[in-house]
Parts: C-alpha cells; sequence; structure tokens
C-alpha cells in the first residue's frame, strides 16, 4: 500500500471514529444522562400496577374479571393535567430551600415509596377493594412523580439537547419498567410479594439523587407565590390560556390529538394477530419481545442522532411517515401468513419507527411548553397525545378486526395516520412550528 493509500485509509478511518464520537456525545453529557436516571424512576410505578400486578394477582387466585378491572388504575394517569399547576405554583414549606423542581422530586419520590410499600402490604385474597385504593394510590403518586420529572427534565435540557436527553429518558423508562417487572418476579420466586414490591420502591431513588445532585435547573423560570383565590384560579388556567394564545395553537393541538391515532390502534392489537396466526409463546417472546425490544433502543438513539443532524421539523416529519409505513409492515404479515422473517422484520421496523418517533415527537411536544408553566402545559399535552388512541382502540379495534379482516385493519390504521402528517406537513408550509413553540425552545445565555 503506498503512503498516499495509508493516508487515506487513515483519513477514513478517522472520520468514522469522529463521526461516531460526535453522534454519541450528547448522550453523555450531565443533563442527558440525568434524563436517563429520571426515566428509570417514572418507569418503575407503571410496572407495579401493570403486568407485575396481574401477575401478583393471578398467583393469589383472583378471577380474571376482577384482575382486567385493575387497568382501571392507569386512568389515572391520563388526568394528571388537572392537578398538574400544583407542582409550577405551590412551594412546600422548608423543603422548598431545595428549589421548586427538586423539593417536588424528592417528596414525590417519597410518596411513590410510601404507596408502593402500601400496596406491598395489602392482601388481595383478604381484600381486593383494599387493593385496588392501594393500586390507584400507587397511580396517583406515579402520575405526580411523572409530572415533576417531565418538567425537571425539559427545564434541565438545552434545546439542542432534547432530542438526546429524550432518547436517555426513554431508555430509562424502559429499563425502569422492565427492570421493576423482572426485579419484582424474581424476589416473589423465593421471599414473597411483599418483598418484592419493597425492593422496586428504591427504584424510585435515581430521580431523587438526580435532583439533589443536579440541582434546581438554571431555566426554571420562577411563579410561585399566589395568594388569592383569584390568583389561584389563574395559576389553574394560565397554562392554558398561554398556550391557545400562541399563533397557530389549535392545529398544533389538532395534531397532539390525531397524531398517534393509527399506531395506538395498531400496536394494542398485535398479540391478537400472533395468536390467531398460530404463532407459540416462544416466537412471540424471540420476536415481539426479543426482537421488538432491541430494535426499539435503536430507533431511540438514531433517533437521537436524527435530531442533532436534521434539526427538530425535519425529523419529526420523518419520525411520522415511518410510523404509518410500519403499519403497512403487518398488513403484509397478515396477507403472507404465518413467517418468522416476516414477524420479525414488522416486529422490528414498527419498533425501530417508534424508538425514532418516541424521540423527536417528545422533543418536539418538550418544546412546546413555556417554562413558567412546564408542569402544567406537558402534563397537559402528554395526556391529550394518548385519550384519543386510546379511547378509539379500547371502543372499536376488535369490533373492526372482526368486522374488515387482519389485512384491511392495518391498512385502515395507515391510513389513519395520515391526517396526523398532513396537519403537521400543513404546521411546517405556514412556519407555524417555530411560532408556536414555547419558551423551552429558546436559546438562553
Amino acid at each position: 500500500m503506498s503512503v498516499d493509500q495509508d493516508n487515506k485509509m487513515g483519513t477514513m478511518r478517522g472520520g468514522r471514529r469522529s463521526g461516531l464520537i460526535a453522534a454519541i456525545r450528547p448522550y453523555i453529557e450531565p443533563a442527558p444522562l440525568a434524563a436517563f436516571f429520571l426515566g428509570i424512576s417514572s418507569g418503575f410505578p407503571f410496572a407495579m400496577i401493570g403486568a407485575t400486578l396481574t401477575t401478583r394477582l393471578a398467583q393469589d387466585g383472583i378471577d380474571k374479571k376482577s384482575v382486567t378491572a385493575f387497568s382501571l388504575a392507569f386512568l389515572v394517569y391520563n388526568l394528571k393535567w388537572l392537578w398538574a399547576w400544583i407542582v409550577d405554583g405551590v412551594r412546600l414549606p422548608l423543603i422548598g430551600r431545595l428549589g421548586q423542581r427538586v423539593s417536588w422530586l424528592i417528596v414525590a419520590g417519597l410518596l411513590v415509596i410510601a404507596a408502593v410499600i402500601n400496596l406491598a402490604l395489602v392482601d388481595p385474597r383478604a381484600s381486593l377493594l383494599t387493593t385496588a385504593y392501594a393500586a390507584v394510590l400507587v397511580g396517583l403518586a406515579g402520575a405526580t412523580f411523572d409530572i415533576v420529572i417531565d418538567a425537571y427534565r425539559i427545564e434541565l435540557l438545552e434545546p439542542r439537547q432534547l432530542g438526546a436527553g429524550s432518547g436517555m429518558s426513554q431508555y430509562g423508562w424502559r429499563i425502569g419498567s422492565a427492570g421493576a417487572g423482572a426485579l419484582a418476579l424474581v424476589v416473589a420466586g423465593f421471599a414473597g410479594w411483599q418483598a418484592a414490591y419493597l425492593a422496586c420502591a428504591a427504584l424510585a431513588l435515581p430521580a431523587m439523587i438526580t435532583g439533589l445532585v443536579m440541582r434546581e435547573p438554571a431555566r426554571r423560570v420562577v411563579v410561585i407565590g399566589k395568594k388569592s383565590l383569584n390568583d389561584v384560579w389563574q395559576s389553574i388556567v394560565g397554562p392554558f390560556g398561554e398556550f391557545m394564545a400562541r399563533r397557530g395553537a389549535a392545529l398544533v393541538l389538532l395534531f397532539i390529538l390525531v397524531h398517534k391515532i393509527g399506531d395506538t390502534l395498531a400496536n394494542l392489537t398485535f398479540r391478537l394477530l400472533f395468536d390467531d396466526m398460530g404463532y407459540t409463546n416462544t416466537e412471540i417472546a424471540i420476536y415481539d419481545v426479543g426482537v421488538g425490544f432491541w430494535a426499539f433502543l435503536v430507533g431511540i438513539f438514531v433517533g437521537g442522532v436524527m435530531f442533532t443532524r436534521l434539526g427538530l421539523k425535519r425529523s419529526v416529519l420523518i419520525a411520522l411517515v415511518l410510523m404509518a409505513v410500519s403499519n403497512l409492515s403487518f398488513a403484509a404479515l397478515a396477507a403472507a401468513g404465518h413467517s418468522s422473517a416476516g414477524m420479525a422484520g414488522a416486529i422490528g421496523f414498527e419498533n425501530f419507527a417508534s424508538g425514532i418517533g418516541g424521540v423527536v415527537i417528545v422533543a418536539y411536544f418538550s418544546a412546546l411548553c413555556d417554562l413558567r408553566f412546564t408542569a402544567a402545559q406537558y402534563a397537559l399535552i402528554s395526556a391529550a397525545a394518548s385519550i384519543v388512541g386510546r379511547f378509539v382502540t379500547g371502543t372499536t379495534a376488535g369490533a373492526m378486526i372482526e368486522s374488515l379482516g387482519y389485512v384491511n385493519f392495518y391498512l385502515l390504521t395507515t391510513l389513519a395516520a395520515i391526517p396526523g402528517i398532513i396537519v403537521y406537513w400543513l404546521l411546517l408550509k405556514s412556519g407555524l412550528v417555530d411560532e408556536a413553540m414555547g419558551s423551552a425552545a429558546e436559546v438562553t445565555d
């Protein structure tokens, strides 16, 4: 090899190395790393009242009808916007000296720990109603923890870090949720369910410690000190009024409501498809859980890189198109019949697209917040983003599959994703994406 060729190869290797370092660097900065630990604590309460509680109740001999009724505890997460304003506007006595966000992070974390311990101590076989109340309390505490964590994450991250920070938060949430479920099963196997829940309660600590280490966000805008009833009322309606007063707010709200309908309709029916197509539990575990999990993690990383390289606006549009196209892969799988390769491809692509969308769309929603009302506005946005899709799915998905068949159903879910793409394209063409942004997207000195 000539000297020139050797130098050229060295330059190429160096270019690849520097490109990889540049792609990874945003993820290892202090604020995105903090978002990772915040995500861990955010994910575990959800698991405590989800699959983990379902398994516990089933092993305690509770009938299936009663077990599925416990899913109502998740409704609390969709209602968190009703009390999110308190996190923005009420200063806690004594501990409030740590700062508005940090003090609420500590208190909400302690509430989660107390609620999980309470759920650990109840006996479903003795009183199912008491267990239901305990599950709702975990939901209330977990939703409050989410409110504070989301606000703290948004205010901690600089605008350029929103993509990487959202990605790290997604990584943390997945690890916290899956880790809590796995830890509970392992501990329950040799020490019982009470010990399992007590062990999982410690997963609230990462967010609390992160708050103490990182301290109050520099971008936090203080709006406390309300005293009169009118001031309290303004603290409730003010965040919503500020958002709706922006140019293009109505179109942005429409996008928030409709962008995930097709994706949600499809996602909650995959296991029905796999069962009807005759896939074994082993195949589902390998492809749906295994391949899907890793594809999702790769998608999160790619989403963060896309945000950094392409910017928020183009990244969101690409993510929306990918998520719509991913539904077509399941129509193709349903048409082709039982195929391990087809299942791996469909699941892999869907989770990859969802990972990208989870990063860039969460970053976009974060950027919509006004730093004076971060907790209240993000709670409203996140609730609005999921409630329509869940309502449509819960009330019509099964009936649609029975009447249309799987192929036509997934084609319909692809079409249902198109309105979200069109609304966002209109926002882009009119320049309203920029005009409707909140102060969280503004670069400060």
